[in-house]
C-alpha cells in the first residue's frame, strides 16, 4: 500500500504549489491544476480517479453522516494555523452529492469508484472549531481509508476510541502540522508563537488505536506543550508504553509513525525495530529516556529519525551500513561518542541536526562523502580540531551551523568553496583576528558570528551580502564609525544584530524610507547611538527593538508606534520627558516595555488597553513620580513591574502579581490577602528547585540571568552570597522584598505558609509588633542541606519581643535584626527579660475566593533595600510564555542589559 501513502505524498506537494500562487483559487482551478501536474496517474482500484465518466454518488447514510458532523463545528479562521486554510465544509448541502464536497475528491473526499463509499476525507485546515465527541457520526463511516483532520480546533477534546471501529483506515493524520518546510530553509526565525494557541486534542491517546491492524501512517504529532499555573510544563497527549508496544506489535506494516509532542514518558521497545517497512519515525519532545534501541539505525527503509528534545535519551551510533536514511535529528539528546567514519556510507542523508549533544572528538573526512546533504547542524558539542577540507566537496550544503565547538577556524578556510552555502553560523568560535577572506565567495542569506573574537571593522565583503535575511555580529571587537543607512540595501534583512562591540553608528542622513523593508528583530545595545533612528517609524513588521546602554539623549518619540512590536527596550540611556501616553495604548502586540535606568520625569501614563498583551513594564530608576496607575489592573497578562527607585507616592497596592517597589514612598499595612493569595508559595514541593550547584562569593547583590532556558540566581546580604547556577525551574522560588518604604503594621502571621519562601526583606519601614515565630516552620530544603529561608532581614522597623528561637533563625546574624530598640535575643547580645515567646497561629486561612488578584505568584516584591544591592521579580505563572524575558535591576556597576538573553537573536532552524 505504498502508492497510497505516495498518493498522499504528491498530493500535499501540490496543495503547498497551488496555495503559493497567493489567490483564491475555484474548485474547479484546483481541478485543472491537479490534472496538470499528473495527479490522476495513480490506477490502482481503490484510489482511480476517471475524468470520463461520471463521479458517483454517495450513499445517503454517508451524506447524513457528513452533515451531522459538521453541525457540530463552528468555522473559525483562528482554528487553523496553515494561512491559506479555508472553510471545506462550509459548502456542504443535502441538495448536491457528497462524492463532489470540497474534502471529497481532489480536496478531501473521495469515493470508491465502483461502491460510491466515503474512502477518503481530508479536512485538514478547515477551520473547524469544536469538539470531536465520542458518538461522532464521523465514525459510521466504516469503509474509511484516509482521514486527515490535521491543523483544526477541536478545543482540548480527547480522541475517542471509536477511532478503533474503523478497521480499512491506513492513514490517519490528527496532528497539528499539515505541512513541512522546504529543506533549502536555512535558519528559522526564533519569533515569539502568536498569541492563538491552537489545540487539537489532549489527555490520553486510547488504546483502540491499536487495534487500527491496516494502519500505515499515523500522525498525531505537532501539539505544542502546555503551560501549567505552577509553571510545569506537559504536552497536550499522552501515550502509554502498553498502547505503543500494541500499535508496533498489531501493524508491523507501518511505513510513517509521528508522535511528536506526545508524551510516551518511558523507555522504547526494542519490538520497534521490527517496523521493517518504517520509513518515518519521529518521537520528537516524548519526555523519552534510557538507551536507544540501536537496531533502529538500521532498519532498511528508514528515511526520517527525529528524536529531539528528549535530553534523557541516550545513544550512540553503531557502525552503518547502506541506508536510506535522508534525515537524521538528534538535537538535544543524551546522544553521545564521537561520530564513526562508516557516517560517510549514510549516502542519502540531506540533513545531519545533532546539535545540543554530547558528541566529541574530530569530523571524520568520510562525511565529505555525503554529497546529498543540505544542512549540518553540530552547535553546541565538544567536537574540536578542524573539520577535513573533503567537506567541501559538500557541493549542494546550503547550511552549516558549527558553533559552541572547539574547532581551530583558521582551517576553515574551504567553507569558501562551498558555493551553494546560504547559511553559516559560527558563534563562539575563536577566529582570531579577523574571518577568513574566503568567505567572500559565498553568498550568504544568514550569517552569525556572535561572540567570535572578531576584531578590527566589519568586512568589505559582508556589506556586499545584499541577500542577507539574518546578520548577528554582537559580542565581539568590531570598531570604526558606521551609518545605518548602509543596512539600506539589505531589502531582505530580517534581523540585524550589532551590540556589545566598539561600533559608532549613526542614523545617517538618507532621506529613503524603509517600508519595504521586513526588519523583524533590531538590536544594537552598547553601540554608542546619540539618538533614536527616524527610519524605525517605517518598519510595519518590527517586533523587537532593543537600542540599550546607549547615549541616547533626546525624548521617546511619538512615532514609536510599531503596531507589531513585542519588545521594547530602551533602558539604560539619558531619556528624558514624559513617558509618551501612546505607550499605554501601544497596540495589542507589545509585551515587554523597559524604559529603565533614564531621566524620565513626570506621571506614569494612566490610559491601558484592556485586553492588551503586557508582560513585564520597567521604569526603574527615573525620576517618575505620583501613584501607580489603577488601569494597569486592565492587564490581566502582567507579571512583572518595576518601579523602583522613582519618587513615587501610593498606597501599598496589592491587586499586581508582580512589583519591585523598593525605595519609593509606599505606604499603607502589609495585606493579609495578598500574601493568602500567593498560591504559588504555598507549595512544600521543593523538588521544582533545581538546585545543581553553588559557590560563595566575595560580593554583594541579588541577579538573575537567564541563558538558553536556564537560570543563575545570586542572592547576598552584607558580603556573603551564594550563586545557584544552572535552575531550570524557578516556579516555586520565591522572594519576598519591600524593604525601604513606609510600610506599618504587623508582620502577618499567615506568611508561614509560604513554604517555599527563600529570601524575605522587610528591613526599613514601619512594621511594628513581635517576629511571628511561625516563620520557623518553615520547612528544610533536602537537596542543598540549606534552610529553605536564605535570607531575612527585618532591621530598622518597630518590631518587639524576642526574636524566634529555632534552627533556622540561629542561621541569621545581628544586621539582619538590627534598628529595633525593643527586639532581643542572642543575634543582637540582648538578654530578653520576661518575654514571652510570640504566638503562633494555629489557624490556616484559606482563601477559597475567585478574586482576580488569586493568581499562582512566584517571585514577588524583590527591592533593594537593607543589604541587597539589586532585584528581580517573576510574576504570575498562569499566563507564563516558554520564552519568558526577565528583568535585572542591578544597579551601580551591574549592567542590567548585558546580561540577558537576545530570545530572537541566535537564529536556529
Amino acid at each position: 500500500m505504498s502508492d497510497l501513502l505516495a498518493f498522499e505524498a504528491d498530493r500535499r506537494a501540490v496543495n503547498i504549489t497551488i496555495n503559493s500562487i497567493g489567490t483564491e483559487l475555484t474548485r474547479d482551478d484546483r481541478r485543472k491544476l491537479y490534472s496538470n501536474f499528473g495527479f490522476y496517474r495513480y490506477g490502482h482500484e481503490e484510489l482511480a480517479v476517471c475524468k470520463d465518466i461520471d463521479q458517483p454518488k454517495c450513499h445517503d447514510d454517508e451524506s447524513h453522516a457528513f452533515l451531522q458532523f459538521k453541525e457540530g463545528f463552528n468555522i473559525n479562521k483562528k482554528a487553523s494555523e496553515y494561512p491559506l486554510s479555508y472553510p471545506k465544509a462550509a459548502s456542504w448541502n443535502s441538495s448536491t452529492d457528497c462524492c463532489s464536497w470540497d474534502g471529497v475528491d481532489i480536496d478531501g473526499i473521495k469515493c470508491h469508484q465502483h461502491t460510491n463509499q466515503v474512502i477518503h476525507i481530508d479536512l485538514s485546515s478547515s477551520q473547524l472549531y469544536g469538539t470531536l465527541v465520542a458518538n461522532s457520526s464521523l465514525f459510521h463511516l466504516v469503509h474509511l481509508q484516509v482521514l486527515d483532520l490535521s491543523d483544526n480546533d477541536f478545543n482540548y477534546s480527547k480522541i475517542p476510541s471509536k477511532i478503533g471501529e474503523l478497521p480499512r483506515l491506513k492513514f490517519l493524520n490528527l496532528s497539528l502540522r499539515v505541512f513541512e518546510f522546504p529543506q533549502n530553509i536555512t535558519f528559522a526565525q526564533n519569533i515569539p508563537p502568536s498569541k492563538h494557541t491552537l489545540s487539537l486534542f489532549s489527555r490520553e491517546i486510547p488504546p483502540q488505536v491499536s487495534q487500527l491492524f491496516m494502519l500505515l501512517s499515523l500522525d498525531l504529532g505537532g501539539f505544542r506543550a502546555v503551560v501549567h499555573p505552577k509553571g510545569s510544563t506537559s504536552n497536550l497527549l499522552q501515550l502509554k508504553l502498553s498502547s505503543l508496544k500494541s500499535i508496533i506489535q498489531n501493524s508491523t506494516k507501518h511505513e510513517t509513525l509521528l508522535l511528536s509532542f506526545v508524551t510516551i514518558s518511558s523507555t522504547l521497545p526494542d519490538t520497534l525495530t521490527n517496523l521493517t517497512s518504517l520509513k518515518k519515525l519521529s518521537l520528537y519532545n516524548s519526555e523519552l529516556y534510557g538507551e536507544f534501541p540501536v537496531g533502529v539505525f538500521r532498519l532498511p527503509n528508514l528515511e526520517l529519525l527525529d528524536l529531539g528534545y528528549n535530553q534523557n535519551l541516550n545513544g550512540s551510533f553503531p557502525n552503518f551500513q547502506s541506508s536510506s536514511l535522508t534525515q537524521l535529528l538528534l538535537d538535544d539528546t543524551g546522544f553521545y561518542g564521537a561520530l564513526p567514519v562508516s557516517i560517510g556510507k549514510l549516502s542519502s542523508l540531506i540533513v545531519l541536526k545533532i546539535r545540543d549533544c554530547h558528541f566529541f572528538g574530530y569530523i571524520p573526512s568520510s562525511l565529505g562523502n555525503l554529497t546529498q546533504l543540505k544542512a549540518i547542524f553540530l552547535r553546541n558539542n565538544k567536537f574540536k580540531g578542524y573539520p577535513s577540507a573533503s567537506l567541501a566537496n559538500l557541493t549542494k550544503l546550503r547550511t552549516l551551523e558549527v558553533a559552541l565547538n572547539e574547532f581551530t577556524i583558521e582551517t576553515f578556510s574551504w567553507v569558501g568553496r562551498l558555493s551553494s552555502l546560504t547559511g553559516l553560523d559560527i558563534s563562539s568560535v575563536n577566529i582570531g583576528s579577523g574571518i577568513p577572506l574566503s568567505f567572500a565567495n559565498l553568498t550568504l542569506e544568514v550569517f552569525i558570528a556572535r561572540n567570535s573574537s572578531i576584531m578590527g571593522e566589519i568586512p568589505s565583503w559582508i556589506m556586499n551580502q545584499t541577500n542577507l535575511g539574518i546578520l548577528n555580529l554582537a559580542y565581539n571587537f568590531l570598531h570604526g564609525k558606521l551609518e545605518l543607512d548602509t543596512f539600506l540595501k539589505f531589502k531582505n534583512l530580517i534581523i540585524l544584530n550589532l551590540s556589545f562591540n566598539k561600533l559608532s553608528l549613526h542614523s545617517g542622513n538618507s532621506s529613503s524610507r524603509m517600508i519595504d523593508y521586513a526588519i523583524q528583530s533590531l538590536v544594537l545595545a552598547s553601540c554608542n547611538l546619540v539618538e533614536i533612528p527616524t527610519f524605525i517609524r517605517d518598519m510595519a513588521d518590527l517586533d523587537f527593538l532593543r537600542l540599550s546602554l546607549n547615549n541616547i539623549t533626546s525624548n521617546i518619540p511619538i512615532h514609536m508606534q510599531s503596531q507589531s512590536l513585542l519588545i521594547l527596550d530602551l533602558s539604560f540611556n539619558n531619556l528624558s520627558g514624559n513617558v509618551p501616553s501612546c505607550l499605554g495604548n501601544f497596540s495589542q502586540s507589545l509585551e515587554n516595555l523597559d524604559l529603565g535606568v533614564n531621566k524620565l520625569s513626570g506621571l506614569i501614563p494612566q490610559t491601558y488597553m484592556i485586553g492588551n498583551y503586557l508582560q513585564m513594564i520597567d521604569l526603574s530608576n527615573n525620576n517618575l513620580q505620583g501613584e501607580l496607575p489603577r488601569e494597569l489592573v486592565n492587564n490581566r497578562r502582567l507579571e512583572f513591574i518595576d518601579v523602583s527607585h522613582n519618587n513615587i507616592n501610593d498606597s501599598f497596592p496589592f491587586c499586581f502579581t508582580s512589583l519591585t517597589l523598593s525605595h519609593n514612598e509606599f505606604s499603607g499595612s502589609f495585606p493579609t490577602e495578598m500574601i493568602q493569595s500567593w498560591k504559588a508559595m504555598n507549595t512544600s514541593n521543593t523538588s521544582q528547585l533545581q538546585y545543581e550547584s553553588y559557590k560563595s562569593l566575595n560580593k554583594e547583590g541579588l541577579s538573575l540571568t537567564k541563558e538558553d532556558n536556564f537560570y543563575s540566581f545570586t542572592m547576598s546580604n552584607k558580603g556573603f552570597s551564594r550563586v545557584y547556577i544552572k535552575l531550570q525551574n524557578l516556579y516555586n522560588l520565591i522572594a519576598i522584598d519591600i524593604s525601604s518604604n513606609k510600610i506599618s503594621g504587623e508582620i502577618p502571621q499567615v506568611i508561614e505558609d509560604l513554604k517555599g519562601l527563600v529570601l524575605l526583606n522587610l528591613s526599613n519601614n514601619l512594621l511594628t509588633g513581635s517576629i511571628p515565630s511561625s516563620l520557623g516552620k518553615l520547612i528544610n530544603l533536602e537537596l542543598t542541606e540549606i534552610t529553605i529561608l536564605e535570607f531575612l532581614n527585618v532591621s530598622f522597623n518597630n518590631l518587639r519581643g524576642p526574636i524566634p528561637q529555632n534552627n533556622q533563625f540561629s542561621t541569621f546574624k545581628d544586621d539582619s535584626f538590627e534598628g529595633n530598640q525593643d527586639l532581643c535575643g542572642d543575634q543582637l547580645l540582648k538578654k530578653c527579660i520576661d518575654h514571652a515567646g510570640p504566638s503562633t497561629s494555629d489557624d490556616d486561612d484559606d482563601d477559597s475566593g475567585s478574586s482576580f488578584f488569586e493568581l499562582y505568584w512566584t517571585v514577588v516584591l524583590i527591592g533593594y533595600g537593607g543589604g541587597l544591592d539589586a532585584g528581580v521579580a517573576l510574576g504570575n505563572t498562569y499566563f507564563l510564555q516558554l520564552y519568558k524575558l526577565l528583568s535585572l535591576a542591578r544597579l551601580n556597576n551591574f549592567k542590567k542589559a548585558s546580561s540577558r538573553k537576545d530570545n530572537l537573536l541566535v537564529a536556529q532552524q
